[in-house]
């Protein structure tokens, strides 16, 4: 009898409990969540993003808003400017606070457009911003006339923003990254198994990046090269992951 794969905390996790059900030794190879500047895959659809991300503190403007679906990578970008700016998140609460502290240092607004932020407090963080050329990245899914204020007031401060739209890479796309990544890695991967997790997987090049690593790390505790089965396997860890909201 299996034994019962207990609730992960995260794909290492995952990856051991699955393992044990198996009865099989799974490596500890040390993942660490694929957020860096290197592990950001550029593609023509986030590279005016990325370079102005990058261009920081040359920006031409204190307010940068980065518009995309779900999962396209904003959120990476997000934490790579988090880094080299040494910028603060702001949190639903915090938004009065800082403006009424004022000051320069930057900060990030993560799903301005959905995370239920006050509308004054965003309203008067916006302004002190301007006025005191305070960098503030936004991140949003949907574009500003989308957004769920009730007066203009947030929107007309946003729409002064540079604005840097996001698109989903197209299955091309994805397929040359697997491709590339598993070369990476020495890997030589079937076509039809790239052609799989592209056709099944979130789109996007960060979700490209954590199956290549996952479907990695099954192969090699298994001693056996990357099938359909494994591919499968590695969508199935990930799926886990987004349920869970992480």
């Amino acid at each position: 009898m299996q034994a019962p794969v207990r609730q992960a905390e995260n794909e290492d996790d995952h990856l051991a409990d699955l393992a044990q059900a198996r009865g099989q030794l799974v490596l500890d190879l040390g993942h660490i969540e694929a957020q860096s500047v290197d592990d950001f895959m550029v593609c023509e659809g986030n590279r005016l993003a990325f370079s102005h991300v990058l261009a920081f503190p040359e920006w031409s403007s204190a307010l940068t808003l980065v518009e995309g679906p779900v999962k396209s990578g904003k959120s990476h970008l997000a934490r790579i400017w988090v880094g080299r700016a040494g910028a603060g998140i702001v949190g639903r609460d915090d938004l009065d606070a800082l403006a009424a502290e004022g000051g320069t240092g930057p900060v990030l607004i993560e799903d301005v457009d959905r995370a239920g932020y006050d509308e004054a407090g965003l309203f008067h963080l916006l302004n002190q911003s301007m006025r005191d050329e305070r960098p503030v990245l936004m991140t949003a899914r949907t574009p500003v006339a989308n957004w769920p204020y009730a007066t203009d007031d947030v929107k007309s401060r946003a729409r002064l923003a540079s604005h840097f739209p996001i698109t989903a890479p197209d299955d091309i796309l994805l397929s040359q990254m697997f491709v590339k990544l598993f070369a990476d890695r020495q890997l030589s991967v079937d076509p039809k198994v790239i052609s799989y997790l592209v056709t099944r997987m979130e789109r996007s090049s960060e979700e490209v990046v954590a199956l290549v690593s996952i479907a990695d790390r099954l192969a090699l505790s298994r001693g056996r090269a990357i099938t359909r089965a494994i591919a499968a396997e590695a969508l199935d860890i990930r799926a886990a992951r987004h349920a869970d909201g992480r």
